[in-house]
């Protein structure tokens, strides 16, 4: 009896995982695999997500060892290690869940090309392919493309965990999970510890809780970044320790408006993931050519106080601190501060979407990109160019009572509700009453909001008047 490879990469689980399935049905012996490509060539995990990965790869680990098999962990190149998997323990076939990262795609082309092999969908509801116009083209905005989905034949039942992984005569040479140097020396992931727990129980614990008691609120609750509206079931997303097709169908038992907007949201997901396939040049470029003139502002300055939550716009300051904080950001706050990015500093996308993907727990290639382009107006669905989130009116509407600010921007946790969102407006005796002094220990804003959205617009129509 021959040995099939089952090789792990975005579907660290083992419930509703069709790649490892179709290897157990196989009838063959199976080595699970995990490979860390230490060139980070693929751009597969950013720094935050590697503290993510490691967790979830000791969690997965030990679940495949409960089944009577064992996980290999190794790093390097994946060509040549799979080459040499091939050659010393007797593979016939490689079995794995589809990827859509183009560079992903290109890569593992070349290494599958020579061997038998069987790639499954694992990750998405529906098969890119599948989901067209009636002209037979690829969707670009998202409320026809959701609605077609939903009229497809309903993904399948996920697959149950399987009861035993078929164990190989002998087991390859594995690293320890600290051999795969995944943890930075420096331990700033310390806080994700007391706010995150990786793993596929937790994923599935999370959402059956979430759909029994905070659910039918979502709807009404998911923009108000001072309460736990959302599920925050993204990280385990994105590396694949639950499926899309669970939400689905778990969801189906929990069915209410609040639930029904929730499921939508990961059909937002699944429309990030069919754009990446039908133009993998979005990767590197927007969707619409003319944005590739956009004048952009190369301010290392602006950047780095952006970074840091410097910015002197607090729902802006807020947000980026807690993405340092806890490796997670609100999706409403998200909006904001990458368009103030965007928008009111005239920063290249391309660095935000980056600076997002490493520091995300759930910095997903796909999911990460089609936001940016969204945000920066040229992507797919993107929202008209002139809508420019004011910072000042979208930290009153959304934080009213303050609290999400005051949680993350404390040095400034004395000042009234109706002044906390623009404390510039406050006079320097004022201020001093609630123990701030702009520039000090407060920075003034860096730009005022009526000329970066005169000059925002001025930019647009440069690239309009082109066209």
């Amino acid at each position: 009896m021959s040995n099939v490879l089952v090789w792990f990469h975005n579907d660290l689980r083992l419930g509703d995982n069709p790649a490892l399935v179709k290897a157990i049905e196989s009838g063959n012996k199976v080595i699970p695999i995990y490979i860390w490509d230490e060139n980070d060539s693929d751009l597969h995990t950013g720094s935050a997500g590697k503290w993510w990965l490691h967790q979830s790869l000791d969690r997965l680990s030990n679940r495949i060892e409960e089944l009577g098999n064992k996980l290999v962990l190794r790093k390097g190149n994946p060509k040549s290690i799979i080459e040499e998997f091939i050659s010393q323990n007797n593979i016939s076939k490689i079995f794995m869940n589809r990827r859509f990262e183009p560079q992903i795609i290109e890569r593992d082309e070349d290494i599958l090309s020579q061997t038998d092999y069987e790639i499954t969908n694992g990750n998405l509801l529906f098969d890119p392919e599948d989901i067209r116009t009636k002209q037979d083209k690829q969707y670009t905005v998202f409320t026809p493309f959701w609605r077609n989905c939903k009229m497809q034949t309903e993904p399948h039942e996920p697959l149950a965990i399987p009861s035993e992984i078929p164990a190989p005569d002998k087991f390859p040479e594995s690293l320890s999970l600290d051999e795969m140097g995944l943890l930075p020396k420096i331990k700033w992931y310390e806080t994700f510890e007391k706010k995150w727990r990786p793993g596929e129980e937790e994923a599935n614990r999370i959402l059956v809780h979430f759909l029994k008691s905070e659910a039918r609120k979502y709807g009404k609750q998911r923009n108000i970044p001072g309460v736990r509206g959302t599920s925050r079931l993204s990280p385990y997303l994105r590396f694949g320790e639950i499926s899309p097709k669970t939400i689905w169908h778990v969801s189906k038992d929990y069915s209410n408006p609040g639930t029904d907007h929730f499921v939508r949201e990961v059909g937002w997901r699944e429309f990030s993931y069919h754009l990446m396939a039908n133009f993998p040049f979005l990767a590197n470029k927007p969707l619409r050519e003319n944005f590739e003139q956009f004048p952009w502002r190369d301010s290392d300055e602006d950047y780095e106080a952006w970074t840091k939550g410097m910015t002197g716009y607090p729902i802006v300051d807020a947000g980026m601190r807690e993405l340092y904080a806890t490796g997670w950001m609100h999706n409403r706050v998200r909006m904001i501060v990458s368009s103030f990015l965007v928008k009111h500093l005239l920063i290249d996308w391309r660095k935000g979407e980056r600076w997002f993907f490493d520091t995300l727990l759930d910095g997903d290639f796909c999911s990460n990109n089609a936001g940016w382009q969204w945000v920066s107006g040229g992507g797919a669905d993107a929202a008209p160019y002139y809508r420019i989130f004011n910072p000042i009116l979208q930290g009153k509407k959304f934080d009213t009572g303050g609290r999400y600010v005051r949680k993350w921007v404390p040095e400034i946790a004395d000042i009234p509700n109706a002044n906390l969102h623009a404390p510039w407006e406050l006079s320097e005796g004022q201020l001093q009453l609630f123990g701030v002094k702009l520039g000090e220990t407060y920075p003034e804003p860096i730009v005022n909001h009526e000329f970066a959205r005169k000059r925002a617009l001025q930019s647009f129509d440069q690239i309009t008047a082109k066209k």
